[in-house]
Order: C-alpha cells, then sequence, then structure tokens
C-alpha cells in the first residue's frame, strides 16, 4: 500500500509560480511511475504530467507543455509539480497518482492503483 500526500498548493497571482509536492510512505515508490492530474469545480479530472519510475521519461499536457515540469527524487520519495506562468485556468485541486505502467501519451484513470487527497491551487486574474 503506497499512501501519497501532496502539498504546497495556494494562491498565487497569474504569471507566478508554485511548486507541488507529492511524498510517499514506502520505500518502493520507486518502483512506480507518477502523474499529477487536476481538478475543477464542474470538470472531469484531467491529466496533467506524468514521470517515469526511474525518472528518465516524462510526458505533459498541451495544456501545461513548457509551463510545468515534473522532477522526482526517489532518494525523498517525492515527486514534484513545478509550475510556472500560472493562468487562472490552472485552478483547481490538484492530486498525484502512482501507476506501474508508464505511458507516452495521456493515460486513462484506470491505470492507477493509487491517489492522494489533492491540494488545491488558485490562480488569481
Amino acid at each position: 500500500q503506497v499512501q501519497l500526500v501532496e502539498s504546497g498548493g495556494g494562491l498565487v497571482q497569474a504569471g507566478g509560480s508554485l511548486r507541488l509536492s507529492c511524498a510517499a510512505s514506502e520505500r518502493t515508490f520507486s518502483k512506480y511511475s507518477i502523474s499529477w492530474f487536476r481538478q475543477a469545480p464542474g470538470k472531469e479530472r484531467e491529466f496533467v504530467a506524468t514521470i517515469i519510475a526511474s525518472g528518465s521519461s516524462t510526458y505533459y499536457a498541451d495544456s501545461v507543455k513548457g509551463r510545468f515540469t515534473i522532477p522526482r527524487d526517489n532518494a525523498k520519495n517525492t515527486v514534484y509539480l513545478q509550475m510556472n506562468s500560472l493562468k487562472p485556468e490552472d485552478t483547481a485541486l490538484y492530486y498525484c497518482a502512482a501507476s506501474l505502467r508508464f505511458r507516452i501519451e495521456i493515460p486513462p484513470l484506470d491505470d492507477y492503483h493509487y491517489w492522494g487527497q489533492g491540494t488545491q491551487v488558485t490562480v488569481s486574474s
């Protein structure tokens, strides 16, 4: 069982930056690909970014490409989401999730075995 805990959300002005963290309780964390998703009120959960277990490959949604990065530190059992040039449309509850699969495409939600509780990001205009 992998427990995931997100942190780092908050309120930021458009054009600003935030760094989210996804910390895991298990040392087997390094076996999992980790993805970030987000969900705005009244909308479906949306894929944001993913990183393979080794950290050697990543994939981003077109909406965040060039603005967000997803580094990981397996020694700290943590994956980050560095968000730059934030826009009001980035406002959402952000979740991290763990999967034993890695896809260079938008992954289905069914791929994910474990989810965190989410951290709120609000971008003001």
